[in-house]
């Protein structure tokens, strides 16, 4: 497999926090929801969530017993839950996750840390031997998605949010679109992957015809998203989801707070999770009565301790340092510690 040349230090720096992706936007309706209003209402609304039951095993969620002891005195104060950005493109598959992170509601520093683990990361899958990160969803749904995520890095999920690309497209039109400006070199396949999208959803978006500022309708914004080979890659890929993510978040800001409860009413059907109302209530509450305000964001494997390489299809295949990424994203998360890159891979 021919390796792939690392990119500059300064667009690494640039974008160490890229892969901030949609699914952060299903919890931020939830807690925006949670801060702005209570009593039945939420608790009524927050029932319109798909539910996903999973084991409640450490066993079956791969949760190591000397894992669970290590942080036994942190877990009311640290919470971990796993978010899935969804590829599924029929009905009745499960699909890959294109964007798997971790969110942390961590009390004691007052942070909500977003951890971003690259998809094509090369980890052990239980009953799969070797494999990317991203097919874990699709071979076994979200408990395998977990169990791998705790048996690769040392963690203690057992809860999840997920959103299918899809239905993300449902959600801008509900938005009214979003704003995104186009560059000329991204326009060709944009359109491409709009055409795919429409295929794919049976829609009829039109194209995009000249760089600037567009309002683009859900299918478009979502094609915008999957961009991958016009400018700097991979790279330039996650930037578009954030560019996504941050233009929704800043629509449900400027619709104002009293259209919240109309907003995310009509968003939350497009959520499918492990938590309960009672849960997912509880998060907010806790998180907003412990003054948690901070957002971070952290994305691993960290520069200088992966090589990617790509293989016979020319995707990308992430292999890392096991040991240095499993220490840096306990430390991340429990005792938040930033990861410090390298200047040069490890082989």
């Amino acid at each position: 497999m021919k390796e792939i040349q690392e990119h500059s230090n300064k667009s690494e720096n640039k974008n160490k926090n890229k892969k901030v992706k949609i699914v952060l936007f299903s919890i931020s309706c939830i807690i925006l929801f949670i801060l702005g209003f209570g009593g039945v209402y939420v608790f009524n609304t927050l029932n319109k969530v798909n539910r996903t039951q999973i084991s409640t095993s450490d066993n079956d969620l791969g949760i190591d017993s000397s894992v669970a002891e290590r942080f036994k005195d942190k877990e009311n104060d640290i919470i971990n839950i796993a978010f899935f950005g969804i590829d599924k493109r029929e009905d009745g598959e499960r699909g890959n996750s294109d964007s798997t992170m971790i969110l942390t509601i961590d009390k004691i520093t007052k942070k909500i840390k977003m951890t971003s683990i690259m998809k094509d990361s090369y980890v052990t899958i239980d009953g799969h031997d070797k494999d990317k990160l991203t097919n874990a969803f699709a071979l076994g749904g979200p408990q395998l998605a977990i169990k791998t995520l705790n048996q690769n890095y040392g963690l203690n999920i057992k809860d999840f949010v997920a959103v299918n690309f899809g239905e993300l497209a449902k959600i801008i039109d509900e938005l009214g679109g979003i704003d995104i400006n186009i560059k000329s070199y991204e326009i060709k396949e944009l359109n491409s992957y709009i055409d795919d999208v429409n295929s794919v959803t049976n829609q009829s978006a039109g194209h995009i015809s000249k760089r600037g500022l567009h309002t683009l309708s859900g299918i478009q914004a979502v094609a915008y998203s999957r961009i991958r080979y016009s400018g700097n890659g991979d790279i330039e890929r996650t930037e578009r989801q954030r560019t996504v993510l941050n233009a929704i978040l800043d629509k449900i800001k400027n619709a104002g707070i009293t259209k919240y409860p109309s907003m995310v009413n009509s968003l939350l059907p497009y959520v499918e999770t492990s938590l309960s109302s009672v849960s997912l209530t509880k998060i907010g509450t806790d998180a907003l009565s412990a003054g948690v305000t901070t957002i971070t964001e952290e994305r691993f494997p960290t520069t200088g301790y992966y090589n990617a390489t790509t293989a016979n299809d020319a995707s990308y295949l992430i292999k890392f340092d096991e040991d240095v990424t499993k220490s840096q994203i306990q430390n991340y998360i429990f005792e938040d510690i930033k990861p410090t890159a390298k200047t040069s891979k490890s082989n």
